[in-house]
């Protein structure tokens, strides 16, 4: 395929550029040749069928509908900006907007002075494309509420998210612009910018200034960054190739055509991973709200036995990936938990005796001085058998002899030995599938698949070769049965059983209710 910038077989281009505040959100989630060529409009010349889910996709628009209903206190129709949507919600989806609507109306009582607009905001601009591409219509939109008063001195836009966050100054400086020039008011003297969290209600203002501050501030921190975006060609692959309109003829998106064992392409595009198996096999409702990225319970999600292996993985990758030729040690420092991290004393030994047996079998004892070492990776694949993506994040990549090796590491407070690795620990068969695959970059014959699993009385190491034929007939059947249930579900209705008392997005379903605690309450 082409590397040419733009790539092959896209059509265009836009007399309009049109940029968006969630371009410059956290790159985690972000494809910045993906955002430079949606902003101009680019689209591949083949489109691919419409295959909608039949659930409602956004979890936050139905909130969004609800607020206008409710601050417009009238029967009008919705914003152009929201109208068609008519698929049912999901039971959570439902509860979650139930809750997150309790929480505006106590951030935003009814009697500030403000009113919703009925159009949002946009900025407009018209100047040459910079790219010999012509004239263009630059426009720059922020999604939220925009409310101002009734003289039009004073403009108020609110950007709903799920939880607080620190907004980095170009978010602050594109959403000041969008409040003080868009739908342009010559009126508007004062600009506020608030971002408030769905979960519980906290507020933070990120702009409160006059006009002419909001664009000295855009000028300075935010048109850089639009300039940025929009000249940018670094293509990052990760969840974002779900949905993106280019991911087709994306010149570094790995193609592993079949490799969930899965060969049907009439279901929506999805992304897959091992966590996305493990959650839907337990209840389809838990995996459906966690890939919604719905806000969990802490005391669950971050309890004391799974905060202290995700201590020990942050520990080896910090040092592992400031490997300077010499493989770990037992020598473990009393304060080894990386920061960030809390641990009861006990899980805190736990955690540094369980280190200490790691250096018996540190993968760095084996690794080329000069290899490759990637540690948690972020890997995707197109599987264009099933039109899913495919995400993995290995503990550890490394070359032995020039050949990959994938590394799990598991951390266990009992001593019993596990059996069928490859069902226990789904990843394990995507790496074999992966590695025997060759769709790793530069690949060449042989490579194994490791199980590094740390407990109180040692550490066992079990090795998979992928190219054996009972190892590959055994990563395909455990692959094809987390993936295929998943792949024909459309409604991830919930399966209540002993796991609800475990569930971090229980507080969001209505099919458990603990006894004297209501939906959206902590527990």
């Amino acid at each position: 395929m082409s590397a040419s910038w733009p790539p092959d077989g896209l059509v265009g281009p836009s007399d309009v550029i049109e940029v968006r505040l969630g371009m410059f959100g956290p790159e985690r989630y972000r494809c910045p040749a993906s955002d430079a060529l949606k902003a101009r409009g680019l689209r591949p010349r083949q489109r691919a069928a419409w295959k909608p889910e039949v659930l409602d996709p956004f979890p936050n628009g139905p909130f969004m509908d609800a607020v206008e209903k409710l601050e417009r206190l009238v029967d009008e129709p919705p914003s152009a900006s929201r109208r068609g949507r008519r698929r049912p919600l999901h039971d959570g989806v439902r509860q979650w907007t139930e809750h997150a609507l309790r929480m505006y109306q106590e951030a935003f009582p009814t009697d500030l002075g403000l009113r919703l607009t009925r159009q949002p905001w946009v900025y407009r601009h018209h100047g040459s494309s910079g790219d010999g591409w012509g004239t263009v219509e630059y426009r720059i939109t922020a999604w939220g509420l925009c409310f101002e008063s009734a003289d039009g001195r004073l403009r108020e836009l609110r950007l709903p998210v799920n939880r607080l966050r620190k907004r980095s100054a170009v978010e602050c400086a594109v959403a000041a612009l969008v409040a003080a020039e868009g739908n342009r008011d010559l009126r508007l003297e004062w600009v506020r910018v608030v971002q408030f969290a769905l979960s519980d209600g906290r507020t933070d203002t990120i702009f409160d200034g006059t006009r002419d501050e909001a664009l000295a501030l855009y000028r300075a921190d935010g048109a850089p960054a639009v300039r940025a975006l929009l000249d940018s060609q670094e293509y990052r692959p990760g969840t974002a190739c779900t949905s993106c309109a280019v991911a087709p003829v994306c010149p570094v998106l790995p193609r592993a055509e079949g490799i969930l064992g899965i060969a049907d392409r009439s279901r929506p595009r999805r992304s897959w991973s091992s966590t996305t198996g493990r959650g839907h096999r337990g209840c389809p409702a838990r995996g459906y709200l966690r890939g919604l990225r719905l806000p969990a319970d802490d005391t669950v999600e971050r309890g004391a036995a799974v905060e202290r292996g995700r201590a020990v993985h942050a520990f080896l990758a910090e040092r592992h990936g400031q490997w300077s030729g010499r493989p770990c040690t037992p020598e473990i420092p009393a304060n080894w938990v990386p920061e960030g991290y809390r641990l009861p004393d006990e899980e805190r030994q736990l955690g540094a005796e369980l280190l200490r047996h790691h250096a018996e079998v540190c993968p760095l004892r084996t690794a080329e001085p000069r290899s490759d070492i990637q540690t948690e990776p972020r890997l995707v694949f197109d599987d264009t058998a099933a039109d899913l993506l495919v995400v993995a994040e290995p503990d550890l990549l490394y070359r032995e002899a020039g050949s990959w090796i994938w590394r799990e590491t598991k951390t266990s407070a009992s001593d019993r030995p596990r059996r069928n690795i490859l069902a226990t620990y789904p990843q394990l068969a995507l790496g074999v599938r992966v590695i025997a695959g060759g769709v790793l970059p530069r690949p060449q014959a042989g490579g194994r698949v490791e199980l590094e699993l740390l407990h109180p009385g040692g550490v066992d190491l079990r090795i998979l070769d992928p190219f054996a034929p009972e190892t590959q007939a055994a990563a395909e059947a455990v692959l094809r049965e987390q993936v295929s249930g998943w792949h024909a579900e459309t409604l991830f209705e919930a399966v209540p059983g002993a796991e609800c008392a475990t569930c971090e997005v229980a507080r969001w379903c209505s099919a458990w209710r603990p006894q004297g605690h209501e939906a959206g309450t902590s527990r």
